[in-house]
């Protein structure tokens, strides 16, 4: 099914009430990573997991309140290297195959057969990762802000095409790379980002994490863009983002919508928004087009960001669906 748009403002749907966990752990995942967990909602209740954007990002207290605590049982975990888990913006043994293996621990652990995967950006990447890895262990899936990590979709938001949009955040985007080296600006951030001035890598950080900041909603939201400015958050968000990126998320060019026929039989939710710049809405149309089995929303008057109300609407919808609310 295919759908433009959300429910009328009037009737838009909204986080639920803030929550905290019922269990918070550190899980050993092997190559020197410790990953960051907590379940919130109600144990026993429908198993789902959510995994945050970036990479590198981190997941936030917010995002418990995209599941009706009542009818989930959900595990939040910060990936490896952001957020609470350990060590803080390592690379090594940090890719998207890893972090699949990741998932499947973190199954194992809370003993469920099957889980909703929720993800959104990076995390809709990481999520159809998954999915098509183990479709035998995913219920449901629920993907906003498509990225499918191809190369077009790399060179439009670090290259060329979102700059043309916003060429005043892309001059300070541009800032810390001299002129010579701006032909790649991906590379030209990674060599920053990976050497040993400190400064020079905290600058980088800052710069490249800001220019995501400030670009991924429709009009300016401060209190979502402004975390992107903070040396820590952008050091974990800047350095593992980039290690990614450049590595191309370790995926053969054209992957997730080339297997996307593994997704056959898995219901799900695909939410997009029409101008969103980071991730072009081509490619949510091609897995929509790929995957008929996920109804499929392009919200009119949205970016990227999980919290543009039309987008918010919808995944609130996709979660009370899926918990049995219609």
């Amino acid at each position: 099914m295919a759908c433009a748009g959300a429910a009328p403002v009037s009737g838009l749907r909204t986080l639920y009430p803030e929550i905290e966990p019922y269990e918070t752990g550190f899980l050993d995942v092997g190559d020197g990573h410790t990953v960051y967990w907590e379940r919130v909602g109600t144990r026993g209740a429908k198993p789902a997991v959510f995994l945050h954007g970036g990479p590198g990002g981190g997941f936030s207290p917010v995002h418990r309140r995209l599941f009706d605590p009542a009818l989930y049982d959900v595990v939040l975990f910060d990936q490896r290297g952001c957020g609470k888990s350990t060590p803080h913006a390592e690379l090594e043994a940090n890719t998207t195959w890893h972090l699949v293996a990741d998932i499947e621990r973190l199954r194992e652990m809370v003993g469920a057969e099957k889980w909703l995967v929720f993800g959104g950006s990076w995390g809709s990447t990481l999520a159809l990762a998954y999915a098509q890895t183990h479709p035998q262990r995913v219920s449901e899936l629920v993907v906003r802000g498509i990225y499918t990590l191809t190369k077009a979709e790399l060179d439009w938001y670090y290259q060329f095409g979102v700059s043309e949009m916003f060429p005043d955040k892309w001059e300070r985007f541009m800032a810390p790379i001299p002129e010579a080296e701006r032909g790649d600006m991906m590379a030209a951030y990674r060599k920053r980002l990976v050497g040993e001035d400190r400064k020079a890598q905290i600058e980088a950080a800052v710069a490249w994490s800001t220019w995501e900041g400030q670009t991924i909603t429709l009009l300016p939201e401060p209190e979502t863009s402004d975390r992107f400015g903070e040396d820590h958050f952008a050091l974990a968000f800047a350095r593992i983002e980039n290690h990614f990126f450049t590595h191309g998320g370790w995926l053969e060019e054209g992957q997730l919508l080339r297997d996307a026929h593994k997704l056959a039989g898995i219901p799900g939710v695909i939410v997009h928004g029409r101008y969103d710049m980071p991730c072009p809405a081509k490619y949510a149309w091609q897995l929509h087009k790929a995957w008929p089995d996920a109804e499929f929303f392009l919200i009119e008057g949205a970016g990227h960001a999980y919290s543009e109300p039309g987008i918010l609407d919808r995944l609130i919808y996709a979660t009370d669906k899926f918990g049995g609310k219609g």
